[in-house]
């Protein structure tokens, strides 16, 4: 895919990139703009300055909410979901994974700064456990349906193979192989206008099935029909209950 240039912008090799961002990603080739005299802000920022000059300063209530522990409130939010995302970083870059699981099963908090994290039964790639051990800093954030605002949780990890630890969060007999073990860096609520705006919980934004592409279809169209397909589809649900966990 070639690059996307301005209007009157030579064709040049691309500059190396930001620290962080991968070379492979596109970039738009357009001419640095400096700042303006007039006090206009670039096109391109890449002055944390200049979003200052942006946004202003965040509210009071938006930094006093941030705790480095869980609160009674925080608490009682945490164990009320059953879903949450997790964010690490590995050596290809950042990598956010859904996980979910039975309420009162999904987190468990060991004192108000440690969070157990059971790893349930996933495909194997374990791409988020790998990115822990190249990097403990990871951050989750807990939706509960129904409600607006959302928890924030930011920290570092260990992974713990502990067989009686295990052995507590087992399911149906099932143990998870392994446990994440969260210290607690920083834990905040976000408020509802994300959740507001994009109707979320609201059923009539819900899509019917088949009104979106099937994994197999999905699967299919990734490996060029190597895999997926109706057949795997068919086999799906069946397949995902006996391995629940």
């Amino acid at each position: 895919m070639a690059p996307f240039l301005f209007p009157g912008c030579p064709r040049r090799p691309a500059p190396a990139p930001p620290h962080g961002l991968s070379a492979s990603l596109p970039r738009c080739h357009a001419p640095k703009l400096a700042r303006k005299d007039d006090g206009r802000i670039p096109v391109r920022i890449t002055d944390p300055a200049e979003l200052d000059r942006l946004y202003g300063r965040p509210g009071a209530a938006s930094v006093l909410k941030v705790a480095d522990h869980l609160t009674p409130a925080y608490r009682d939010w945490l164990e009320a979901s059953p879903f949450y995302v997790l964010a690490t970083r590995g050596p290809q870059g950042l990598d956010c994974s859904p996980r979910g699981d039975r309420l009162g099963e999904l987190a468990r908090v060991a004192d108000e700064r440690t969070l157990l994290l059971p790893d349930r039964r996933g495909n194997n790639r374990i791409d988020s456990l790998r990115n822990i051990l190249h990097d403990p800093q990871v951050g989750l954030i807990f939706l509960t349906p129904g409600i607006g605002e959302a928890l924030r949780v930011n920290g570092t990890a260990e992974i713990l193979a502990d067989e009686a630890l295990n052995a507590t969060f087992a399911v149906d007999g099932k143990a998870p192989k392994v446990v994440v073990r969260v210290s607690i860096r920083s834990v905040y609520f976000q408020c509802a206008r994300a959740v507001a705006r994009s109707g979320l919980w609201d059923p009539a934004t819900f899509r019917a099935l088949g009104t979106l592409p099937t994994a197999g279809v999905m699967l299919a169209e990734a490996s060029a029909g190597r895999e997926g397909g109706a057949a795997y589809d068919a086999a799906l649900a069946e397949r995902q209950r006996q391995t629940m966990y």
